[in-house]
């Protein structure tokens, strides 16, 4: 079931209804009918899978107990590491085993040894990058005494299955959202007001903006060796904004959809692409992921307390492993090492959290610098992108040789449904309107909210492309 679908439109009106006019009596209530609508809710992409959702549930529900109630340390890890590797197991064989099984297989006929693997005829679960990484966090905080363990198979199972953010995130954390589902919710038309902006807002970067794109950046990508130079261009800037668009629309109707239940999620964007470094961008793009790897990852590693080799080690290391988290593909290792390398100066010159504050503009010369800042951080991130979108690291390569070889700089005409200048206005007032209420969650709210509001819906009645629903890019990973 899509965000963006006929189904979600008719199946979040009806949960809505019963969630507040007939399951409202107490939080027990609630919470029944919210695990009832999201196990539907995942269901719809294959109720056969909903058995690794239970499991995994019960999995760390238990072991939190266990790992809480030791009486020994012996105890306590060992019930902490079945839940850490069933976890990871899970992760490994439905995401990673094909992966990894053809990669040693090509290694091997490198040699001269032929191979052939053999590969799982499996589908990947939908959302298991996620929920997985929800237990994970819920069970490492348990064994590190940070959290207590949750004894209420109800409230906990919400915490995991949540339908907002079950399929795509953002990657809650128990100390977040387990406090918020342990009690009852009352009704708050101005966070149900405010949740409904942030839902509009979100369709018109999924349908009017993303989709869009999308468009365009198949064409290109998939007809690169065709492409010109400027072509080329646009199309690294097209995916650009057609991953932005979608999943940080998928984000904001998550974080729409739960406010209409009085449940808030962790922000898990905040205009990324106005960012003056590459620091500054990863602490604005899929923020919950970012800080799960720094919190358990990048610190227990040692973080930046060790030497100066350390500090580059543990770099490198969450940004590989948070490519590889994102797909099993050599190109997502690719871009996460990019991103690395674009790290790695201002680690060196410990100027990593320069960027910290707001950004304001004005009539001098550090607004120029400021300016010059974002647009090359921009640069650099869509250069990483191409990686992330291209089939093979051949593929992304030769994709940016075409950059600087083809030397042709006029627009080419696609067989699509829209042409290049409409969507470049589409991109121009999209940034203008994302610029101007940057200090936001969303655009919509604030001054002048309803006519802001209505040009919202009228731009997804225009433009937005609903006679196929395009599936979310990190309903994927």
């Amino acid at each position: 079931m899509f965000f963006n679908s006929i189904a979600f439109a008719i199946f979040l009106p009806i949960v809505f209804f019963l969630y507040w006019f007939v399951f409202n009596k107490t939080k027990n209530t609630q919470n029944a009918l919210l695990i009832i609508a999201s196990y539907y809710f995942y269901s719809c992409w294959d109720w056969r899978f909903l058995f690794l959702l239970v499991f995994s549930t019960f999995l760390d529900y238990y072991t939190g107990i266990q790992i809480e109630k030791g009486e020994s340390e012996k105890s306590r890890k060992f019930w902490f590491w079945l839940s850490i590797l069933v976890n990871l197991g899970f992760l490994g064989v439905f995401k990673y085993y094909n992966f990894f099984a053809a990669s040693f297989s090509d290694l091997l006929n490198a040699a001269g040894l032929k191979s052939s693997p053999l590969l799982l005829n499996v589908i990947l679960p939908v959302g298991i990058s996620f929920y997985t990484f929800h237990g994970l966090s819920y069970v490492i905080d348990i064994y590190y005494k940070r959290i207590k363990a949750e004894y209420n198979f109800v409230d906990y199972s919400l915490f995991v299955s949540y339908f907002p953010l079950l399929v795509a995130g953002p990657i809650e954390r128990a100390t977040h959202l387990l406090p918020q589902v342990k009690i009852k919710r009352e009704f708050n038309f101005e966070k149900a007001k405010e949740g409904i902006y942030q839902i509009i807002w979100g369709l018109v970067k999924k349908v009017v903006i993303a989709d869009t794109c999308a468009t365009y950046a198949n064409a290109i990508f998939d007809h690169y060796t065709s492409m010109n130079s400027f072509s080329l261009m646009l199309g690294a800037v097209y995916f650009a904004f057609q991953i932005y668009g979608d999943f940080s629309g998928y984000s904001d109707i998550a974080l729409g959809t739960s406010k209409l239940f009085g449940l808030d999620l962790l922000r898990n964007f905040n205009y990324p692409y106005f960012s003056r470094d590459i620091a500054e961008f990863w602490r604005r793009w899929h923020i919950s992921l970012s800080s799960w790897f720094r919190d358990y990852l990048y610190i227990p590693l040692g973080g930046s307390k060790g030497g100066l080799w350390m500090k580059i080690r543990n770099t490198f290391i969450i940004f590989v492993v948070s490519g590889f988290w994102h797909g099993a593909n050599w190109t997502y290792i690719a871009w996460g090492f990019i991103n690395a390398v674009y790290f790695l100066p201002l680690l060196l010159r410990n100027s990593n959290r320069n960027n910290m504050d707001a950004i304001h503009l004005s009539w001098n010369f550090n607004s120029v610098k400021t300016i010059f800042s974002i647009l090359s951080t921009f640069l650099i991130t869509c250069v990483a992108w191409i990686f992330f979108r291209a089939k093979t690291i051949t593929d992304a390569v030769l994709y940016i040789k075409g950059i600087f070889t083809n030397k042709d700089f006029g627009f080419q005409y696609l067989d699509n449904e829209r042409y290049n200048y409409e969507l470049l206005l589409l991109i121009g007032l999209f940034v203008l309107a994302e610029w101007n209420s940057r200090t936001k969650i969303e655009p919509l709210s604030g001054k002048k909210s309803m006519l802001k509001l209505t040009l919202a819906i009228m731009a997804i009645m225009a433009f937005g492309t609903f006679s196929d629903y395009k599936e979310f890019i990190y309903f994927q990973f």
